[in-house]
């Protein structure tokens, strides 16, 4: 098993191969909805119905996806490196699905949903955890409204910390479809560079941070990226 220590972080593209839309398309929205009514504290205050049925259509649709050959590709380099980080800013849980079972969710899951008081996390996808009425949380004497435990615009990344360790101390850190706009996510590129590492992006077309990259691969990841990883080995 190679010493070499890789972290990859994955962005939007690599879902969207299995069928699941991203924001930065083309039209700026979001499942037909925009960003500011449906992933910011402020939307869920002024609204919380609408957006609890937002990420419960979200929930319910992710059980219709599978993990794409990037996915599992992904998780047969983690089975060939013992010093193996993967970062996803996707809520899904294709990652998971595919083998990685050690996924770093910086931006949430959608598998799990947070207790508004206690902020303790649980695991709910049951057919009838999947409704689109309120869910009430398991922790609390009186039981309190859950929340989407997913990571909106304006609130703080999750595991950050552990995040800049392991791309401060890689060898090799490669991108996965991301575009390069949503911050901390955009900047990791430039930590590793300063670290010295190698970086490798892999994206339908080139983000806007690509000149940050040593190299550069330009397509499909499920078509793409089983080729490229066998270079890593």
């Amino acid at each position: 098993m190679s010493e070499k220590r890789i972290v990859v972080l994955t962005g939007a593209g690599i879902s969207a191969e299995s069928g699941i839309r991203t924001f930065r398309d083309g039209d700026g929205l979001w499942e037909e909805h925009r960003i500011e009514d449906v992933a910011t504290p402020q939307a869920w205050q002024a609204d919380p119905m609408f957006v609890w049925r937002f990420y419960q259509s979200r929930r319910r649709q992710m059980k219709e996806v599978e993990p794409n050959p990037a996915h599992h590709a992904l998780a047969d380099l983690a089975d060939r490196h013992a010093n193996f980080t993967l970062i996803t800013q996707n809520v899904d849980d294709l990652h998971e699905r595919a083998g990685n079972m050690s996924t770093i969710h910086m931006h949430g899951s959608l598998k799990t949903l947070r207790c508004e008081v206690s902020g303790q996390r649980e695991e709910r996808m049951e057919e009838h955890d999947l409704r689109d009425e309120f869910l009430t949380c398991t922790c609390c004497a009186v039981a309190q409204r859950l929340r989407p435990d997913i990571v909106w615009f304006g609130e703080m990344p999750m595991h950050i910390e552990d995040i800049y360790e392991a791309v401060e101390g890689c060898d090799t850190f490669l991108v996965v479809g991301s575009s390069g706009h949503v911050y901390p996510a955009a900047n990791l590129v430039n930590v590793a560079n300063a670290a010295g590492a190698k970086t490798v992006l892999v994206n339908l077309e080139a983000p806007s941070n690509a000149d940050a990259f040593t190299e550069i691969h330009l397509g499909k990841a499920g078509e793409i990226l089983p080729g490229i990883l066998e270079q890593l080995s």
